[in-house]
């Protein structure tokens, strides 16, 4: 059902005019569609399916196979997830992909894994930026960083790899239940309190 159908809704109209009773009621409805993330993720990966690009396979199958293979491998369930979701953003922001699948994942992941995700279309560059006569080593402006080599990393062993149609990747339902324990609680965001400092 549509949100407000059968749902109590704030009064009013201007926020000047907001009272702690109407911001209860937005913080419930948000908590609840909060919940449901992990849901429109599964739906917005599914747009990805039959959008080749001109690679050898559609862009769904490149994110299950990316997924898949960082799994295999035995990362943890943040950094599969993360490998998921890399290219979410190709659909909206072809042009800035990287930003919009680490503005997803920053609230849900260690400051590590979304700094990963932010620049691997910088370092994935190495592997094909020659070819159109960009520079490859554009990712060497962050040698040094602490999270280069977990970048690199990333993109070597499970990104560039990833465009086999003769891989057997794992369906995109075996991967819902990570999602749910990953992006259903937020370790970050400007809309959670801070804890409390402890007494002395």
């Amino acid at each position: 059902m549509a949100d407000g159908e059968d749902h109590p809704r704030a009064k009013f109209h201007a926020m000047t005019d907001g009272t702690p009773e109407d911001w209860g009621i937005i913080a419930g409805a948000s908590v609840e569609f909060g919940r449901e993330l992990p849901t429109r993720l599964i739906a917005h990966l599914n747009l990805l399916k039959g959008d080749c690009g001109g690679f050898a396979i559609d862009r769904l199958d490149h994110s299950l196979q990316t997924a898949t293979r960082a799994h295999q491998a035995g990362e943890d369930e943040e950094y599969v997830v993360c490998a998921l979701l890399h290219d979410i953003g190709d659909i909206l922001g072809p042009r800035n992909h990287a930003d919009i699948a680490a503005a997803i994942l920053q609230p849900f992941v260690s400051e590590r894994n979304h700094w990963m995700v932010a620049h691997h279309a910088i370092f994935q560059g190495y592997y094909f930026f020659h070819h159109l006569g960009l520079d490859r080593d554009m990712r060497d402006q962050f040698r040094g960083h602490p999270d280069f080599e977990h970048t690199a990393k990333f993109c070597h062993v499970y990104d560039q790899e990833a465009f086999d149609p003769n891989f057997k990747s794992m369906p995109l339902e075996a991967f819902e239940p990570m999602l749910q324990r990953v992006m259903s609680v937020p370790k970050r965001s400007i809309y959670l309190r801070a804890p409390a400092a402890a007494a002395s």
